[in-house]
C-alpha cells in the first residue's frame, strides 16, 4: 500500500526517493560550517531510538521509497549504529554520513556484516592539507580518516568521501581525489558539494543561501518532525529552524509523506535541481 500521490511526484522529479533519518543531533567534532550546530557539549541530542529508526525504515519501504540516508550529528556516537545500519540495510539501500573518527578496530569488526550489505559510509574530508582539513573539521580528524578508510576498504565495505567546499582551489580538490584514489575509492565514489549558509555557517557568514528550488525535496524525519530536505532541520543558536517544516508528525510516516507530498505538489515538475547531500 502506497501513499497517493509519493511515487507520481518521484516520477515527475517533485522529490526524491530517498528517506532522511537524523539519528542524533550529538556529536564529537564542531565543524564550523554545521548545519546543527553538533557539537560534544550539546545539551540536547535529540535522537531517533534505533527501534524508531527500523519502525520508520520498514514503514517507508512500504511506502514506496527507494533508499534510506541516516546522518547527524555524528551517527556512531549511538552505541548499537553498526547493528542498526545491518538491519536497515536488509530493508532498504542505506547511506550513513559519518566522520569516521570513532572506527577503533573492535568498531571496525563490528561494521563487516555491511559488506555484504546494501549499505554505503560516506566520510567527510575537506582537503587534503591535514592542518587546512581540521581547522574546518576539529584536531586529528585527518589522521583518523587516513587510518580507517583504508581498513573500510580492504574489508569490502562501500565508501565513499563527501567534500564540502568553501574556497578550495582546483589544484587542493585534485590533490584530494589523489589521496582517496590511494585509499582505493573511486572518483564515482567522491562526493563534492558547496556549504549551505544555514545553521553554523550562516553565523560564520560561510557558503551561499539555497534558493527555494536549489534543493530537490526528500522528507527528512528528526526529532523536531519531517522537514522537507536534509539541510532544511537546522540549528542556529540553539534554536531549530522550522521555515521548512513539514509535519510535526513523525509516526506512521504515512502522514508525514501525506503532508510532504503537499508541500512538493507545487514543486516545479522535473526541476533539474541537483540533491547534493550525496
Amino acid at each position: 500500500m502506497t501513499v497517493t500521490g509519493f511515487e507520481t511526484a518521484v516520477e515527475e522529479g517533485r522529490c526524491g526517493e530517498r528517506l532522511w533519518l537524523y539519528a542524533t543531533y550529538h556529536c564529537n567534532l564542531a565543524c564550523i560550517y554545521c548545519l546543527t550546530e553538533s557539537h560534544p557539549g550539546i545539551a540536547n541530542r535529540r535522537g531517533l531510538s534505533s527501534d524508531l529508526l527500523l519502525q520508520l525504515a520498514r514503514e517507508a519501504r512500504g511506502l514506496g521509497f527507494g533508499s534510506l540516508g541516516v546522518t547527524g550529528g555524528e551517527v556512531f556516537m549511538l552505541p548499537d549504529m553498526a547493528e542498526t545500519l545491518a538491519e536497515l540495510g536488509s530493508l532498504l539501500p542505506t547511506v550513513a554520513l559519518t566522520n569516521a573518527t570513532l572506527f577503533t578496530d573492535r568498531m571496525l569488526g563490528r561494521l563487516e556484516p555491511l559488506a555484504d550489505l546494501d549499505v554505503a559510509l560516506q566520510i567527510s574530508l575537506d582537503s587534503p592539507d591535514p592542518l587546512r582539513n581540521d581547522a574546518l573539521r576539529g584536531p586529528e580528524n585527518f589522521a583518523k580518516v587516513a587510518e580507517a578508510v583504508p581498513k573500510l576498504v580492504e574489508r569490502g565495505i562501500d565508501t565513499r568521501i563527501a567534500t564540502t567546499v568553501d574556497d578550495q582551489s582546483e589544484d587542493e580538490l585534485e590533490r584530494l581525489c589523489e589521496l582517496h584514489r590511494s585509499w582505493g575509492v573511486s572518483d564515482d565514489d567522491h562526493v563534492v558539494r558547496g556549504i549551505v549558509r544555514r545553521g553554523r555557517a550562516a553565523i560564520e557568514g560561510m557558503g551561499s543561501e539555497p534558493g527555494p528550488t536549489d534543493i530537490l525535496p526528500e522528507l527528512t524525519i528528526t526529532a523536531d518532525g519531517a522537514f522537507l530536505h536534509p539541510f532544511a532541520p537546522t540549528v542556529r543558536h540553539g534554536v531549530t529552524d522550522l521555515d521548512l517544516l513539514v509535519s510535526r508528525q513523525v509516526t506512521p510516516l504515512s502522514a508525514a509523506v501525506r503532508r510532504f507530498v503537499g508541500v512538493v505538489a507545487d514543486q516545479p515538475v522535473g526541476t533539474d535541481a541537483a540533491a547534493t547531500f550525496t
